[in-house]
């Protein structure tokens, strides 16, 4: 006699308060369907997990400190059902609601979980993807008021974690914005619109439709012609300046 074997839902668990991953554990007890497969507590093995493993479920944590709960969607190739767990924040409950998105507002209780797994579930067994609900919520958590202090970016298989202060300049290309650091340069699918709502402004300039830069990185202001400036920075680089440009610089280097 033949027997249908179902296979299990491969789930992993990306949190970094081991109070909450226990949990997390306790609770998925209750569902045999589910497998845990691996657990981590920081956002870096997490994405390398999602990647490796494949995963059909992730419960992911926003705030981590290596890379948030958001960097790691952002990053990752594999797009799994996710199941976002959060403290209390404002703007990404309203992004969640407004996608259909479940998440779990700590502490949780054993009734919201299940209700959230089994939605999940639901969309795991009838193959629909989850893949433009996730690009809106970081569509609408791009719009978050916030200075951001870090880009991370994926070159190849590694990750890099970019300071904002080790950055010299942005600039357009295309659909991406390509990061130039001392370290080289790292391409971004953010637009400039992003980078000069969140960059520090005291710090970073639009200095013309194609560049941001850092002020510190500028070593000075060269004229060029029909009052047109170049911008020369210290690695000697020169960029375009456009007339707004050029009146937000004076102002930021007291010229």
């Amino acid at each position: 006699m033949n027997k249908t074997f179902k296979m299990k839902i491969k789930t992993i668990i990306i949190e970094d308060e081991e109070a909450a991953r226990v949990l997390l554990k306790n609770y998925l007890t209750a569902f045999d369907d589910l497998e845990l497969v691996a657990e981590f507590s920081d956002g870096f093995s997490g994405l390398k997990a999602i990647n490796e493993l494949k995963p059909d479920l992730v419960f992911l944590d926003i705030q981590m400190p290596k890379l948030t709960g958001f960097e790691v969607l952002e990053l990752a190739e594999h797009k799994p059902v996710i199941i976002f767990t959060t403290a209390f924040d404002q703007y990404a409950i309203k992004a969640f609601e407004a996608n259909a998105t479940d998440y779990l507002l700590k502490p949780f209780s054993r009734e919201r979980f299940s209700n959230a797994v089994n939605k999940a579930k639901e969309r795991i067994n009838s193959n629909s993807k989850d893949d433009n609900k996730i690009r809106s919520v970081l569509r609408a958590i791009d719009e978050k008021p916030e200075i951001i202090d870090r880009i991370a970016v994926r070159s190849g298989t590694k990750i890099h974690v970019i300071p904002s202060d080790e950055i010299i300049y942005l600039e357009a290309d295309g659909d991406y914005v390509k990061i130039h650091t001392k370290e080289g340069s790292f391409l971004k699918e953010k637009t400039m619109k992003y980078f000069e709502t969140h960059l520090d402004p005291k710090n970073f300039i639009r200095i013309h439709r194609s560049y941001i830069a850092n002020v510190s990185s500028i070593q000075r202001l060269d004229y060029y012609d029909k009052e047109n400036y170049v911008a020369v920075l210290k690695n000697n680089e020169r960029l375009k300046v456009s007339n707004s440009g050029y009146k937000l610089l004076r102002e930021a280097l007291n010229l």
